[in-house]
């Protein structure tokens, strides 16, 4: 990864900010499917996938041509072979007889990583707002599910006076620091408080 992506977030005064993050490396992984059901949600089966849930797969080179066109979903359950779309409703699809292939973006190992996110109201502000570390639990990092979990509690967002802020989040591995994301952080001011 060279440039952080850009992500813009709403923080709700008051209430949990919650972000789960996946990086997924530029490596393609191809699983062969050996059956597609017809049910709601639809279920592939495709041996020892690897795909982790909550990761963006998608269906190509299958006799469901209806599957074949739908884009990147998300993927909603997992087990060894299997993996499901909660999205789709296949019931009407038409019947699975042979091929296909279940292709995603392999997911970048990231327990050797911590991490580290300041908000600050401009880019040349000396006063940071708040400060997301995995050391203070702001940050989350999960090998298994392969996510980057970004958390502040709404003891801290009913505290938020902001109108707009800036963030960027880095990670860390030995003396190595990947700019991993940054953007702009609008505050929706409380209501029922």
């Amino acid at each position: 990864m060279s440039a952080p992506i850009k992500l813009n977030f709403k923080i709700y005064q008051g209430s949990t900010f919650r972000q789960v993050l996946r990086w997924e490396s530029s490596t393609k992984v191809y699983v062969p499917i050996t059956n597609i059901s017809k049910s709601a949600p639809v279920v592939l089966t495709a041996p020892a996938h690897g795909v982790p849930v909550g990761w963006r797969a998608r269906v190509t080179n299958s006799n469901v041509k209806e599957l074949v066109a739908l884009d990147y979903m998300t993927v909603t359950n997992t087990t060894t072979d299997t993996v499901t779309f909660n999205q789709v409703n296949s019931l009407a699809f038409t019947t699975y007889t042979s091929g296909g292939v279940l292709e995603y973006n392999a997911p970048v190992p990231v327990s050797v990583y911590t991490a580290r996110m300041q908000i600050r109201e401009k880019l040349s502000s000396t006063a940071i707002i708040y400060e997301l570390t995995t050391a203070n639990n702001g940050i989350v990092i999960d090998n298994g599910l392969k996510t980057i979990t970004l958390y502040i509690p709404p003891a801290v967002t009913t505290a938020f006076n902001f109108t707009s802020a800036v963030y960027s989040l880095e990670l860390v591995a030995n003396s190595e620091v990947v700019p991993f994301a940054s953007g702009s952080i609008s505050l929706q001011y409380e209501v029922t408080r």
